[in-house]
């Protein structure tokens, strides 16, 4: 992993700060809306201990073993409508609408109540609609008119124990319609009752206002659906045993103490057993979105992420049906107090809700449902979060692009480096001076400790550049006396063991003597190289005769010169082109067996001459390759004393001092030695 990799992560440590502080956030949160929960639940219970004086005003039917299911719950509306056929002016969600089974499909209806007065909406779905006729009044569930039947709506009104009465809406066409109630005298329009019928696409509607003295404490709708106008019409009811269920309306009395109860901010919801609200007062303060918070959408999304959530906010509203089914609100009517967090993402509201159930003489009749908004928890967490997200942002971003741009300015520093002492060693010359050297921190230490180094090694260096000379030149006097000695006892009379040890001894001298000649070689021609005056030459035509010469000095090897070059033109020193080429030649001769093929090739590239000298043998060590052509370098095994390791150092020298480089490689079955040449294109 990179050093900008490695510092990128430490800067994510940063992020361990933020997660600190939304942990402090998070409990304030937790423990400010804690206590308002208790605060809540506090007055919750208070409030249940007043209304349980008033017994009277909840209604007993749900605890009568009636199905909710049956009974039809009574909206308050906040104006009155216009009996149209239409539920369009009503003050109430179309959730409201209960459902019944019907025949052609749903039936929904409602009930309403707005100044001493009920009102019907109904909508049935019916594909053929069959109109009352004129002749008789309808009577009875058959809906008939003088043996002849309609499609129509009945809404049964009783007072258990008492009869029932029963309201009939039925039309002769769309339009104002003539009700009538049917008692146990029989049947007779009832003037004081306004109501329309409206055709519909897939059926119709019935809106009616009826005064509020002619209903009864129950309530149930029915809708007749005829297929034609000879068959008896099929009966759909709202209630299934053979009563109506509860007609479940709001309490005035409870109303009205809920008003004086309720605390400003605050939402008051009373219910029956059965969870129908008869009781409502206050509103919840809507959410201050002017104020400071969390605005921006990317902050945003980072909040919400982090913000404990609670149950959707739309939940807390009252139930559009007026039956409250909230979780909350069923465990309090089971005899538990409860509690519920509500909160919305988008509108930014939080509301806490209890919910205490309402209790005479130790039976459930009701709940009180307190909510209040958590806005000044909200503002305070929006506000603590807000600044903790934009102050983290930042600093995360600060210290990530700090330590990016250190990483990249330390990283370079040590590329140099490293570069630097890569190419220290390139050349003859050792460069010693390496960046970052006159700085005062731990690259500046590794820089001039790698100067250091490279200075030792490189006067090491010159030290065996020179011992070769060095050691000629020391000696090369001794050697002259020990060489003039033993020649002069050569002619003085010696016995026969003495002349063998003399002659051993010219021997030895005359080995030393060839191997100080060796070594002088490499001084000699750097000197050469160095006054030689450069002349036009063929180096085709001089490699034909030198490949041709070496066929007569190796008879036991065949030489190959493969070139498609007629001529190729340069300019240099024949005579050293010749020594480089012996030296690469012999050292090809040494590292194949009798019988081998040496191979000298000549081609052009790029105006640069190639030349090369391969041979069968064994490959080169890859530690080798870089070696191969430093002095005193070699790789022939045993210790023949013929061989310092200069013949390649020799070629090397010759080849850098016509501007050319030279490499050795491994082929297939054995080394070439390939040596670069520039070429003396314009004497062509």
């Amino acid at each position: 992993m990179t050093l900008k990799r490695q510092l990128l992560l430490v800067s994510l440590l940063t992020l361990v700060l933020p997660w600190a502080g939304y942990r402090f956030i998070h409990e304030t949160e937790s423990a400010l809306r804690t206590g308002q929960q208790q605060m809540l639940a506090g007055t919750a219970r208070a409030i249940a201990d007043s209304l349980a004086k008033y017994p009277e005003e909840f209604p007993a039917a749900s605890s009568s073993g009636r199905r909710v299911s049956d009974q039809i719950y009574g909206h308050a509306l906040e104006a009155r409508p216009e009996i149209d056929g239409y539920i369009d002016d009503w003050t109430i969600d179309r959730a409201a609408l209960q459902t019944m089974r019907g025949v052609d499909g749903p039936v929904r209806f409602a009930l309403g109540i707005f100044d001493q007065a009920v009102y019907l909406y109904v909508e049935v779905t019916d594909r053929h609609i069959v109109y009352a006729q004129p002749e008789a009044p309808p009577s009875g569930d058959d809906v008939g008119n003088g043996g002849r039947f309609s499609d129509g709506i009945q809404l049964v009104s009783s007072n258990p124990p008492y009869l029932e009465n029963r309201f009939t809406f039925t039309a002769e066409a769309p339009g104002p319609i003539i009700t009538h109630v049917e008692t146990a005298n029989g049947s007779t329009p009832e003037p004081t009752i306004h109501a329309q019928w409206q055709d519909v696409p897939g059926g119709y509607q019935v809106e009616a206002r009826i005064p509020a003295t002619l209903l009864g404490t129950h309530l149930g709708v029915v809708v007749f659906n005829t297929a034609d106008d000879s068959q008896a019409p099929v009966r759909s009811s709202s209630f299934t045993g053979a009563t109506p269920g509860a007609f479940v309306r709001s309490s005035p009395e409870l109303t009205g103490i809920a008003a004086n109860l309720v605390q400003p901010g605050m939402r008051l919801i009373v219910t029956d057993a059965a969870g129908w609200r008869i009781a409502q007062s206050g509103k919840l303060t809507p959410p201050d979105t002017g104020g400071s918070g969390i605005r921006s959408a990317w902050p945003r999304i980072i909040y919400d992420a982090l913000v404990e959530s609670g149950e959707e906010a739309s939940l807390a509203e009252p139930d559009a049906s007026g039956l409250e089914q909230q979780g909350y609100i069923v465990a309090a009517l089971n005899g538990s107090e409860s509690a519920g967090w509500f909160r919305s993402n988008e509108s930014g509201t939080a509301v806490v809700a209890v919910a205490q159930p309402i209790r005479v003489r130790q039976h459930v009749v009701g709940a009180v449902i307190l909510q209040q908004g958590t806005d000044a928890i909200l503002s305070l967490t929006n506000e603590g979060l807000s600044r903790l997200i934009n102050v983290t942002l930042i600093a995360t971003i600060l210290v990530a692009v700090t330590l990016l741009g250190y990483a990249t300015w330390l990283s370079r520093r040590i590329r140099r480096l490293s570069v630097a002492a890569e190419r220290a060693l390139d050349g003859d010359q050792l460069r010693v001076r390496l960046p970052s050297a006159g700085s005062r921190d731990e690259v500046g230490d590794l820089s001039r400790s790698f100067s250091s180094v490279l200075q030792r090694l490189g006067d090491y260096n010159d030290y065996l550049r020179s011992l070769a000379s060095k050691l000629s030149h020391e000696l090369r006097t001794p050697l002259a006396i020990v060489t003039s000695s033993l020649e002069n006892l050569e002619h003085e009379p010696l016995n026969e063991a003495s002349a063998s040890y003399a002659a051993r001894a010219r021997d030895g001298a005359d080995r030393l003597r060839r191997i100080l000649t060796a070594m002088s070689e490499a001084s000699r021609v750097e000197e050469l190289m160095q006054n030689v005056e450069p002349e036009r030459l063929d180096l085709a035509a001089a490699l034909a005769a030198a490949v041709a010469a070496y066929r007569d000095v190796y008879p036991d090897r065949r030489f190959v010169l493969a070139t498609d070059l007629d001529t190729a033109p340069m300019r240099g020193s024949p005579e050293l082109l010749i020594q480089m080429l012996d030296k690469l030649v012999d050292n090809a001769v040494d590292f194949s067996a009798a019988g081998d093929t040496v191979t000298v090739r000549l081609d052009r590239n790029d105006g640069r001459l190639l030349l090369a000298v391969e041979n069968p043998g064994p490959s080169l060590p890859g530690r080798m390759r870089s070696q191969l052509f430093d002095s005193m370098v070699s790789m022939r095994p045993g210790s023949d004393s013929r061989h310092l390791g200069l013949g390649l150092y020799v070629a090397r020298l010759i080849a850098e001092g016509h501007r050319g480089r030279i490499d050795a490689s491994n082929i297939e079955g054995g080394v070439a030695v390939v040596v670069s040449l520039p070429g003396d294109n314009n004497g062509e």
